[in-house]
């Protein structure tokens, strides 16, 4: 949807509110509910959170308080003094926290063949929404062969298609808490040494970054 710019009829906060709870206690990702963690979920579900932070525009449209509510966020008429001293002060959830102010994303819909490129500019000003660090705990311990390769999860055997989306989701939960492409993530971002630090990839694309600009240059000339 993003890549025809329609990422707008998207129910975004629907779909936030559905996939951070597909993290489980383990640190990876399931698919649905009800179904054990598997690696390869950690880009499928993974991947959806650093889409969400270039889409915080439209996440603030669609989470817009209704027409007839103050800004006070009360309804009808003003309470009296004894009311107000008895309101309960509002608790924000971690979206509403993470869904503030900043530059806005607007992709050059004047070609769509661009969009990847504006997207990737986009700064992600909403922070993680996610447990990244143990998202690369579950990776790292439990996925990762002693002998090379990445699983589904301890007890079944590594193949190329798991190690293909491990890595990948490995490298969006290094550079989750990155505003921009062109920044490096904190050592504190990334587990164990700062050498586990993976390439960035593209997140629509799932390739890493450098050839996604290749890519583009190469076929932009065409």
């Amino acid at each position: 949807m993003i890549l025809i710019n329609e990422a707008h009829r998207l129910d975004l906060p629907a779909l936030i509110n559905w996939v951070v709870f597909r993290q489980g206690v383990e640190g990876g990702f399931q698919g649905r509910t009800n179904k054990l963690v598997d690696g390869c979920y950690s880009f499928w579900q993974g991947g959806i959170f650093p889409l969400i932070q270039r889409l915080q525009e439209a996440v603030n449209e669609q989470m817009q308080m209704p027409s007839d509510r103050r800004q006070d966020g009360s309804f009808g008429s003003q309470p009296d003094s004894s009311e107000k001293e008895d309101a309960l002060p509002k608790v924000m959830s971690p979206l509403e926290k993470n869904v503030g102010g900043g530059p806005q994303c607007v992709p050059n819909v004047t070609k769509l063949s661009d969009i990847g490129l504006d997207f990737i500019k986009c700064s992600a000003n909403m922070g993680p929404l996610f447990h990244n660090l143990s998202l690369q705990q579950y990776i790292i311990l439990c996925s990762q062969v002693m002998d090379g390769g990445l699983r589904d999860k301890p007890g079944k055997g590594r193949d190329f298609y798991h190690t293909c989306y491990c890595l990948s989701g490995l490298s969006v939960c290094q550079y989750i808490a990155v505003e921009d492409s062109e920044s490096s993530p904190l050592p504190q971002e990334v587990l164990g040494p700062y050498s586990n630090l993976l390439e960035p990839i593209h997140p629509l694309y799932n390739v890493i970054l450098d050839r996604y600009y290749e890519a583009h240059e190469f076929f932009s000339r065409s």
